[in-house]
């Protein structure tokens, strides 16, 4: 009889951390799990490379002399398969080899950076192929996350998962803040570099994936295809029968579109007063710091307010940070302008995912996740399409009235909303009790 092969490391262990003999071994710190560490390594790499040039195609638009239109048009480009990406890629990704999955996303946003940096290089840019080469590079990201994602649990001993996954989470945060400002740096230096920088950044991950020797995923008990259209609308389904977050999300999904317009707004302004793309990169680094510190200090707030008062609270904030876009250009003020939206930001993720999960049934979890962020993602490139043309048919004070004006509605209708309300006095939805807290700290 041929024994069964399971997936075993170097020492002889699997991942569930038992040896051939059935005997349990002493766990190691993650840094010494060979397989998880180049897993990390190589996201991070593919993290740092996305980030650096997401902030570089809009750039690299408006310092060659387009328009707004234009570059809200590349960034639109960028941004809209999280639209139509999003849901079929999870399906994809839990249905084909994830290994193979990630090493051909690897190598597609290679191809497609690298025809960017050539294409620079030669003094050729051309707006349609910035835009595919945009679309190309976020589409495959899509894919290499969530196939990552979902990889962990296999690289790793079961009690290590939560760890593993606060791991990628600090990595996640840490690569868009030094990605983005990054960015901003290289394209002052040469325009051509930031895209050699991210074809490296791909490589490199790639001959890290090639060297992981787990398998991504277990072998399948039922091998039946479920159809996607019936998954999907049962996750859209579930998250719709929630009236709180039904609510939440339409709120969010609209003020996703006025930050594209401020991120536009920002870059006409530095633009215009002299500034470099660099001075905008410190400005969005700020922002991330507020980020960050938001989502350390969400919890603290739940104890204190209810969601419903939360996002009111955050609402108005939101909207007082948009009016100093029309009439500051200093890049510090401006940074802490953004740190401001950040920390908000930071605040109800952290928020709005304890929520989600203490709410909803884990079979449907996953789903209701990826729906919750196609529609608070999805219609951000409408956002970057419209606010560039709004900057360029109104002007920079124009344009920033009318984001101020759309964000203090949705305040109000945060306030107006009895669904909103009516949170409040769910367990979910009051101020978190002390156990809770506790649980959560």
């Amino acid at each position: 009889m041929t024994p069964e092969v399971t997936d075993m490391d170097a020492t002889g262990t699997n991942a569930a951390g038992t040896n051939a003999a059935g005997t349990k071994q002493h766990r190691h710190p993650l840094f010494r799990n060979r397989d998880f560490t180049l897993l990390w390594g190589g996201a991070a790499f593919t993290t740092l490379g996305a980030q650096v040039t997401i902030l570089v195609y809009p750039l690299l638009v408006l310092w060659a002399g387009g328009s707004a239109s234009a570059a809200g048009a590349v960034t639109g480009a960028a941004l809209l398969p999280y639209l139509l990406v999003q849901l079929p890629a999870g399906a994809i990704a839990d249905r084909y080899d994830r290994r193979r999955l990630m090493i051909i996303s690897d190598l597609g946003c290679l191809v497609a950076t690298s025809s960017v940096m050539l294409a620079v290089f030669l003094d050729r840019v051309w707006l349609p192929h910035l835009m595919a080469a945009a679309f190309v590079q976020g589409s495959l990201a899509i894919f290499y996350d969530l196939a990552e994602r979902s990889a962990v649990k296999n690289l790793v001993p079961e009690e290590q998962i939560p760890a593993a996954l606060s791991q990628n989470e600090a990595r996640h945060r840490a690569m868009m803040m030094l990605g983005q400002p990054l960015g901003g740096f290289l394209l002052s230096f040469v325009r051509w570099v930031p895209f050699l920088f991210t074809a490296l950044a791909h490589l490199t991950s790639l001959l890290m994936l090639l060297a992981i020797r787990k398998r991504f995923q277990g072998e399948r008990a039922d091998k039946r295809e479920t159809s996607l259209l019936a998954d999907v609308g049962e996750g859209v389904g579930w998250l719709w029968r929630q009236t709180f977050l039904r609510n939440v999300m339409i709120l969010v999904a609209v003020s996703n579109l006025v930050f594209e317009g401020m991120s536009l707004a920002l870059m006409v302004v530095i633009r215009d007063s002299g500034g470099n793309p660099g001075t905008i990169g410190v400005v969005v680094a700020i922002g991330g710091v507020g980020g960050l510190v938001g989502a350390l200090t969400a919890i603290w707030w739940r104890r204190r307010l209810s969601l419903p008062a939360l996002i009111v609270a955050g609402l108005v904030v939101w909207t007082l940070c948009v009016p100093p876009l029309a009439y500051v250009s200093n890049p510090i003020l401006l940074g802490v302008v953004f740190a401001f939206c950040g920390y908000i930001g930071g605040v109800f993720n952290v928020a709005g995912g304890v929520y989600m999960v203490g709410l909803a049934p884990d079979h449907v979890l996953s789903r209701a996740i990826s729906v919750a962020m196609l529609i608070g993602a999805g219609a951000s490139f409408l956002g970057a399409f419209g606010g560039g043309f709004v900057l360029d048919t109104a002007g920079v004070g124009p344009a920033v009235l009318s984001m101020t004006i759309l964000m203090g509605l949705l305040a109000l209708a945060a306030v107006l909303s009895p669904g909103v309300r009516a949170a409040a006095r769910t367990r979910e939805g009051g101020r978190l009790s002390a156990e809770d807290a506790a649980r959560l700290d």
